[in-house]
């Protein structure tokens, strides 16, 4: 029998990043074509304009990374993707689950009162991040006891 796996993504940052990213370079082209033809004097070059569009990418593919956070698990262990890092425990490493009142994002409580941030499950998305929590904790508890 295989084991069951689990994945869950954020689902509005994702919109709001890929809707964010698109308007950057939009704003960033429509800024860089009209740089050549100002009435102030300061004289743009076709680099100038190319630059100022290569610089609308740049904040997009930054932008962009708000969109890598996930949390995968299975009967072994979690593995936590956030924006830059990616970490992996055996569940026996994690005490519980948690979601703390206030908090954006749920996290995995460790020994010695350390956490990691799951940012993957957060809670402007509600009843996907409710779900989430309840998989992971579901899992947890079958690989603990």
């Amino acid at each position: 029998m295989a084991a069951e796996v689990i994945e869950f993504r954020p689902k509005r940052i994702r919109v709001v990043a890929w809707a964010s990213a698109v308007f950057l370079v939009a704003v960033f082209t429509v800024v860089g074509l009209l740089l050549g033809d100002t009435p102030t004097g300061v004289i743009f070059r076709t680099s100038d304009q190319v630059a100022m569009v290569c610089l609308g990418v740049l904040l997009a593919c930054g932008m962009l990374l708000l969109t890598r956070p996930r949390v995968r698990a299975d009967a072994e262990g979690v593995e936590v993707r956030n924006v830059v890092t990616v970490h992996r425990f055996t569940w026996q490493q994690v005490l519980h689950v948690s979601f703390p009142d206030g908090a954006s994002w749920a996290r995995l409580e460790l020994p010695d009162d350390e956490y990691v941030s799951i940012m993957a499950v957060q809670a402007v998305d509600r009843d996907h991040a409710v779900a989430a929590v309840r998989a992971l904790r579901d899992l947890h508890r079958s690989a603990t006891t």
